[in-house]
Parts: C-alpha cells; sequence; structure tokens
C-alpha cells in the first residue's frame, strides 16, 4: 500500500510552556517503555539526540533531514517510522521549522527486555516458515513508511500514555508486543519487495512475490502460489498472512493497484486500459479495489498528478 498513514496528531504545547524552540521534550514514562514528544519552532542543523534503548520515532508534522550510521541521510517527513538502534546517536537538521511550520516527532524508547520476551514467544510458538529464519527487529531497515496496522498501534500507545488509568501500564505492554510485530512484519514484506530477486532460492515467498509481479496481467490463484511454496494451501495462506501481516490476497490486489498507478502516469493509457493491463476484468470492480486501497479513485489520482 502507498499511502502515508500518519498517526494521530498530538496538541502542540503553547508558546509560553516551552523551554526551548529546539527539541522541546515532553515525556510520559511506562513501565517498559518512556514516550517523548519533541517540538521545533526554529530552523536548526546538526541536533544530536542519543537514547540508551532502541527507538521507534515517528513523525507526525513538519519535515527533518535524519543523518544516521555515520553516512545515512534522508528526509524524514510524517507517515514514516525510524528504528534507531540503543547508543546510536542521530544527528537532525530542521530546514524548515518555524513558528506557522512546526516539527512535531514521537520517540519511543522500548525497554530491551520486554522486546526479547516478545521474540522469544514469537520464536518458540510461531517459528518463521524457512528454518534459518527467525524473529527480529532488523535495523537494516530502519526507515518506513507507516501501515495503517503500525499507526493504528502507534495511536493507541498515544492514548494509553497520556490518560490517567490504573492499569496503563499493562495495556501499554500489550500495546507494545503488537507494535514489535507489526514493526517486524512490515520489515518483512519491504525487505521482500525490495530484494526478492536476491531470495529467490532460499525464500519460497520470495518466490511467490517473483510470480505475482511477473504474472500480474493474469489471474492469480493461492492454489498456484501454495503449489509454487510446497505447502498446502492453508499452511501458505496462513504463514503469509503471519509473517508479512497481510493476506495473500490483499497483497496481490496492492500489487495490481500498485501497478495500475505506474499505468495511469502515461495521460495516453486510459483507466479501463490500466484496469485490464494488471489482471482485473471489471472496471467497477477495479475502482472500488483502488479507492480501499489508495483511498481516492483513479480519476481523483489523475487529477492529483497534475
Amino acid at each position: 500500500m502507498q499511502h502515508n498513514f500518519k498517526p494521530k496528531l498530538l496538541p502542540l504545547r503553547a508558546e509560553k510552556d516551552l523551554k526551548t524552540l529546539v527539541e522541546n521534550r515532553s515525556v510520559y514514562t511506562l513501565q517498559h517503555c518512556e514516550l517523548n514528544v519533541f517540538e521545533t519552532r526554529q530552523q536548526s542543523e546538526k541536533v544530536h539526540l542519543v537514547f540508551d534503548d532502541m527507538v521507534l520515532t515517528t513523525m507526525l508534522r513538519g519535515k527533518k533531514v535524519m543523518h544516521l550510521f555515520g553516512s545515512e541521510e534522508f528526509d524524514y517527513l510524517p507517515g514514516e517510522c525510524v528504528i534507531v538502534p540503543g547508543h546510536e546517536e542521530m544527528v537532525i537538521d530542521f530546514p524548515e521549522a518555524d513558528a506557522q511550520h512546526p516539527t512535531q516527532c514521537i520517540a519511543l524508547a522500548i525497554h530491551a527486555d520486554l522486546l526479547q520476551d516478545t521474540l522469544n514467544l514469537l520464536n518458540e510458538n510461531f517459528p518463521k516458515t524457512e528454518k534459518d529464519g527467525s524473529w527480529k527487529i532488523d535495523t537494516s531497515c530502519f526507515h518506513l513508511k507507516n501501515t495503517l496496522e503500525i499507526k493504528t498501534t502507534v495511536d493507541r500507545l498515544l492514548s494509553v500514555s497520556t490518560e490517567n488509568i490504573s492499569a496503563k501500564d499493562v495495556i501499554a505492554d500489550f500495546t507494545l508486543k503488537e507494535l514489535f510485530i507489526r514493526l517486524m512484519q512490515t520489515q518483512a514484506r519491504t525487505l521482500i519487495l525490495e530484494n526478492y530477486r536476491k531470495h529467490t532460492t532460499t525464500n519460497r515467498f520470495a518466490f511467490a512475490v517473483e510470480y505475482i509481479k511477473a504474472h500480474i496481467h493474469e489471474e492469480i490463484t493461492i492454489d498456484k502460489l501454495s503449489d509454487l511454496s510446497y505447502m498446502s494451501k492453508p499452511t501458505f495462506f496462513r504463514c503469509f498472512k503471519r509473517e508479512f501481516g497481510i493476506s495473500p490476497v490483499d497483497f496481490i490486489i496492492q500489487e495490481r493497484i500498485k501497478t495500475a498507478k505506474k499505468l495511469l502516469k502515461d495521460m495516453n493509457v486510459t483507466i479501463s486500459q490500466a484496469c485490464y493491463s494488471v489482471g482485473i476484468n471489471n472496471l467497477s470492480y477495479f475502482f472500488k479495489l483502488f479507492k480501499r486501497v489508495e483511498g481516492i479513485t483513479p480519476n481523483e489520482y489523475r487529477k492529483n498528478l497534475n
């Protein structure tokens, strides 16, 4: 899915309550995590930030330029998240921040023991399909677009963190564990999508993804994909959804719409042609799927290109 799903916006602090105009910090402490809200209202460069624990950051407003791992530099925008290992220094630029265009970002510093408990639970009870695979947070895949699942889970965690309820820590721990799973599923999906050709001989799902992409203009059945993966149909369906956080049917739909979007950028291609070129034989159904995946119709998508 090509959306950037943005977590709900938090209210900005009144200017009189700010201790600084650069990365003013508000902190909400829970048993196994610390929720930090950072606001910046002044252009700045080379702001340094380090946490002791692994941090999941999510942009809510504005734009940052992040410098990570010594050489990585990239724009960081609303609807995206970045995973940063503990003790890793972030160097941040704020090229556009001012009073009218503040940046706002949340940073979840997560205790290592809760993450390890979650990994142990998954690896013992829900092992990866490939024997040499294991559940883990992969720091090589650290810059992600938020999925709807990540957005929804982060929103719940924000609500829990800022509410005064007696069971706050228990609810937060369950929500954090869900967030870990959503992140790992998103990472697994991202890594396979970006590198599936490298893994077709070692990962049966990479082989299935390659087949889907090569046959996107045709009918694609779960029977065919499960046969290619040497799995029964129910096992293939269950394992695919468990590891990637999406059913193979929905994955195929998203790939069809992704390809249709590329075709629609060519104004010489009609919407009907785009529909039939991605293996959908009913135009009204194509409109329905496009709206479900993208939130807008194909016509609206084309208008937004101008």
